[in-house]
């Protein structure tokens, strides 16, 4: 069958339309460097002719409240009708594990509605939510460090590989669609200054990590659970130490 992958080219959408390749299907890579522009429309009919699933694993380029939510709103309500014209059976769309948590955030706001045009759509569909990836952690110690110091709450967090993300992803793209939400998740639950500490020494970065309960997560505030995932969330196998070893290798 026919998958066009919203975000093709990257990190998720690459290893997705490889998984989704190596089963038989035919896939597309849509993005505004294949020609394909969800937020103007320039591409989008064309990409979707014949398809019968449409994957839609775009990030907006500014996490800038107000761009962030322009661009999964224009982007998601643009894909949906092109999608309703062409006869598309099934959208997939990934998100984050704590949307409906983290009202403070821009980001997550704008995630939210996005999986509430999905829902609120005709089309069959299928929400994958994720937990933060192995991939970013460098990143929440880099947005989080102030005066030479990574300042992080004890707040649980468990991360998952990008390629354990896109297996998932794969999966539902060639399942029924669920007409609701499914959580994954990596297979370890950490208090979130306690990962970052053991990620940097493992890293050889001398950075001190304070436990700070007001450090929230990129300027939101955080609960316990906030970035957990809920009861019967799929786990997947890749543990941070395997990831950690499986670049040190890579990069031997």
């Amino acid at each position: 069958m026919k998958v066009v992958i919203i975000g093709g080219t990257g990190l998720i959408g690459q290893q997705v339309g490889a998984l989704l390749r190596q089963g038989g299907h035919d896939v597309l890579a849509a993005a505004p460097s294949t020609g394909v522009n969800t937020l103007t429309g320039d591409g989008l009919p064309e990409a979707l002719r014949g398809a019968r699933v449409v994957v839609d694993v775009s990030n907006s380029p500014s996490f800038e409240a107000a761009a962030v939510m322009h661009f999964f709103q224009t982007s998601t309500r643009r894909v949906l009708s092109e999608a309703t014209a062409a006869g598309v059976r099934h959208v997939v769309a990934l998100s984050v594990v704590g949307t409906d948590r983290l009202r403070e955030s821009g980001y997550f706001l704008a995630k939210l509605a996005q999986e509430q045009l999905i829902r609120d759509g005709a089309l069959p569909h299928t929400i994958v939510r994720a937990t933060q990836f192995h991939e970013f952690l460098g990143a929440i110690a880099d947005a989080a460090t102030r005066d030479g110091r990574v300042h992080a709450p004890s707040a649980g967090i468990q991360p998952i590989a990008a390629s354990d993300v896109a297996a998932a992803v794969a999966r539902a793209a060639t399942a029924e669609p669920l007409n609701g939400l499914t959580e994954i998740a990596g297979p370890q639950a950490w208090p979130m200054d306690e990962l970052l500490r053991d990620l940097l020494r493992q890293r050889g970065d001398g950075r001190e990590v304070v436990t700070d309960e007001g450090a929230g997560y990129f300027g939101a505030p955080l609960q316990t659970d906030s970035l957990l995932p809920g009861p019967g969330a799929w786990l997947a196998p890749t543990t941070l130490q395997a990831w950690l070893a499986a670049r040190a290798t890579a990069s031997a």
